[in-house]
């Protein structure tokens, strides 16, 4: 696998580790991708959980939460170290100034479109910016704005596809349609960016994301135009990933019948892993709740029968009774836990075993 630039930033192996909230992508498992090569991504999401401060309420928590763990990974390592920062965060900006001031690699925006995103940039910044999207036209919105409203294009793009973990970017009867597979959404981008990276003679890589797990998927979708892969599901059976091992072990235990799309009270589907608790929901034994935190601007207090940061921090720590696992589809081929050295290693030779199948024999 080649190496991967973003915005002048090497990568000198192009896996992104997905960030993943709430929890579950902090500091140890962002440093230790970082350490192999890949780009390390802390999630923003839910740090005011993690790190609670009765002398602060949940915001501000979350904003010092992120700096403390920006700070934790940098000095685990030398590496590239990404944060992923929602769109519908209802402290976006605050957020966003974090991580420039911190002298963050890269940001990672989506779940809404970062169109303002290149606004918080100053001249003495040296972070690079690059949009989640799903779908070629949303790629060309982005570009069009930025261009036009801060005189800055992406420094690269990440497509996700229908079989992502957490929140999708997609309606429910997209998710299953072949028409919106990741195969057919990477070229898609590749085509919008390239009149893009034509006119102003800028390179900007496309980073393929959702469902990708083996270094054959790797391979596979490189084909189709990608530069790059972004992986998450498969960091989180590892040792190094900040999950309490009770998360991790949804993973490991689930059955490929597990892997379920349910409906987020932020407004979005979602694939998460199937347990007592989403069960509860759908039976309507869960009870209406009134939000502490306000920490999306898109979820539906009114009628969301569970705060959905709460669920998730309780998955977090390993309490599945009253929480659940978001995951990728491939989730349940995970029947152990394992290390990121390990998975980099893997990723590795299954690309090469993938090249060998294409070249002719030597004669």
């Amino acid at each position: 696998m080649r190496e991967l630039k973003i915005g002048g930033t090497t990568v000198p192996v192009p896996i992104i580790q997905g960030g993943m909230g709430v929890g579950i992508s902090m500091s140890r498992l962002a440093s230790a991708v970082a350490n192999q090569g890949g780009v390390g991504v802390i999630s923003a999401a839910g740090l005011g959980m993690v790190h609670r401060n009765p002398a602060m309420d949940y915001i501000e928590a979350n904003i010092e939460g992120l700096r403390t763990e920006i700070r934790k990974a940098k000095e685990k390592t030398k590496g590239v170290i990404g944060v992923n920062i929602m769109v519908a965060m209802t402290n976006f900006a605050d957020l966003v100034r974090t991580s420039i001031s911190e002298k963050v690699d890269i940001i990672f925006s989506g779940a809404g479109l970062p169109l303002q995103l290149p606004g918080f940039l100053n001249d003495r910044g040296t972070t690079k910016l690059v949009p989640i999207v799903s779908s070629g036209r949303a790629a060309k919105l982005i570009c069009d704005k930025w261009k036009t409203l801060y005189d800055y294009l992406p420094d690269a793009f990440v497509v996700e596809g229908p079989k992502a973990g957490g929140h999708l970017g997609f309606k429910k009867d997209q998710i299953e349609d072949s028409s919106y597979s990741l195969e057919e959404l990477v070229p898609q981008v590749v085509n919008e960016v390239k009149v893009f990276e034509d006119k102003y003679g800028k390179e900007i890589p496309v980073i393929a994301a959702g469902g990708i797990y083996t270094g054959h998927d790797i391979f596979e979708i490189m084909q189709k135009g990608a530069k790059g892969v972004q992986i998450g599901t498969r960091f989180v059976t590892t040792e190094e990933c900040d999950a309490a091992m009770g998360f991790k072990m949804a993973y490991v235990n689930a059955q490929e019948t597990d892997m379920e799309i349910i409906q987020s009270p932020v407004g979005m589907p979602g694939r998460a892993v199937r347990n007592e608790f989403i069960e509860k929901i759908k039976q309507g034994i869960k009870k209406p709740i009134k939000c502490p935190f306000h920490c999306i601007k898109t979820c539906d207090v009114s009628s969301s029968p569970y705060c959905i940061i709460t669920a998730l921090y309780n998955a977090y720590r390993g309490n599945m009774k009253s929480g659940y696992a978001f995951a990728g589809s491939n989730a349940y081929l995970a029947d152990k836990i394992t290390t990121v050295k390990d998975i980099f290693n893997e990723l590795a030779n299954d690309f090469q075993e993938a090249i060998k199948k294409i070249q002719p024999p030597n004669e």
